[in-house]
């Protein structure tokens, strides 16, 4: 039996254990009960329940969630299309979320999804200094499209230091 504190009591008997804890105003609590002799703690079972879900609910205010995006191309599109496709990935990423760029084929592409590959290759060389290859590219199931799934670098998720010249210009004006 462990008490209030944490303090080890040994082992008592089960009737000695509930009048110690009729004493103290407490809850006879059984933690492990695998354990030969079962161990038991002496504790507010009100106060521990509320703390529980008190922890419970912190760590689910301070989880996120993380979003994946979408990004669908064909083989077909147009550069400034990607370009602007490209950008779009980019704010994505920049608030944190997930995103999958899939090039889906349609018709004969499917047939000869190289062209589609190398677009997929060429977005992925564009967007290499704020992502992170989190799934390898992967071809679906009848060659119906190709995707990759990207994460925001470590980096932007930190503030950026200011070049030498800020950092001199910002000494020169608090002074």
């Amino acid at each position: 039996m462990v008490d209030e504190t944490g303090k080890q009591l040994g082992i008592i008997p089960t009737r000695e254990a509930l009048r110690i804890a009729q004493e103290r105003d407490l809850d006879l609590v059984e933690v492990a009960s695998a354990a030969k002799p079962p161990v038991c703690r002496l504790l507010d079972y009100g106060k521990f329940l509320y703390e529980k879900t008190k922890k419970e609910r912190k760590a689910r205010k301070s989880q996120r969630l993380v979003d994946i995006k979408e990004i669908w191309l064909h083989p077909k599109t147009a550069a400034h299309d990607v370009e602007f496709k490209c950008r779009r990935v980019r704010e994505f990423l920049a608030d944190g979320a997930k995103v999958r760029v899939r090039v889906r084929f349609r018709g004969r592409e499917k047939a000869n999804p190289k062209p589609g590959q190398d677009l997929l290759d060429r977005v992925l060389k564009n967007l290499m200094d704020v992502a992170v290859i989190e799934q390898v590219p992967t071809v679906e199931e009848g060659a119906s499209s190709v995707f990759v799934l990207l994460a925001p670098k470590a980096s932007a998720d930190r503030p950026r230091e200011p070049a030498p010249d800020e950092a001199a210009a910002a000494a020169l004006v608090q002074a």
